[in-house]
């Protein structure tokens, strides 16, 4: 029988490549992309394919519309339309909104939200017609509550959230699920600007007491994607009991 395949943005490092490596480990083929750091992709690539499956990785710019349908093309081709699609691809900045500059508004709008628009409406078509496909999209507990000095970020998770659940609207009747997770502070690069005081103030703030790993985090996205199909537009916190 043919394995299942999922495609997953931003995977060169962080959850991204978590959910890669946690994939591969339970035997799907994967594709996988990232913007710009290429040997850490590869290093991902050949990390999964250790595990025995087939991984199609390429540069893809997931907030550049052409660089999707390229990577896309890419993939079908290779591996076939993916079963599943994890929008996980983002960037964050952490400042106030007067000192955000427009190009570093318009780059956070494309990436944390335009390119779960960009990389779901090529797949679609295609998932419509097989009716069946899970889509998850990687949100924020800020997408939920707002942050103060992550404006722009909480404006695109919030985004997120609102179009994954018109969508999952849309595409239910084809068979098609659509949720996405809202991660509170998990412990990826993207927290690396944190001092170590910072860092500790913020795990007080968490009833869990700690950062989710992203090991962790991939496991709870593998949970959602082998979840049943009545489960569709939700957004589902994972975030040690911090925002809810």
């Amino acid at each position: 029988m043919k394995r299942k395949t999922v495609c997953i943005t931003g995977a060169s490092r962080g959850i991204g490549k978590a959910a890669a490596l946690k994939f591969a480990r339970e035997g799907f083929d994967i594709a996988i992309c990232c913007a710009r750091e290429e040997d850490a992709l590869l290093a991902t690539k050949k990390e999964a394919e250790s595990f025995g499956i087939s991984c199609f990785s390429s540069l893809c710019n997931a907030g550049n519309p052409e660089d999707c349908a390229r990577f896309l093309s890419g993939v079908c081709a290779s591996l076939g339309t993916p079963d599943i699609l994890i929008n996980n691809a983002g960037i964050s900045k952490i400042g106030l909104v007067q000192d955000l500059t427009l190009e570093e508004w318009d780059g956070m709008i494309r990436t944390d939200l335009s390119s779960v628009f960009y990389m779901s409406r090529i797949l679609i078509p295609p998932m419509v017609q097989r009716q069946s496909g899970k889509i998850i999209n990687i949100s924020s507990v800020w997408g939920c509550v707002g942050a103060s000095c992550e404006a722009a970020y909480s404006a695109c998770k919030g985004g997120v959230n609102a179009f994954t659940k018109a969508l999952a609207k849309e595409l239910a009747p084809s068979g098609i699920q659509v949720n996405a997770i809202a991660f509170g502070a998990i412990d990826t690069s993207m927290n690396a600007s944190l001092s170590s005081a910072e860092r500790a103030a913020l795990c007080e703030e968490i009833p869990a007491g700690r950062y989710g790993t992203p090991e962790e985090a991939a496991d709870f996205i593998f949970s959602v994607a082998a979840s049943g199909n009545y489960l569709t537009g939700q957004i589902i916190g994972f975030d040690g009991g911090w925002q809810y």
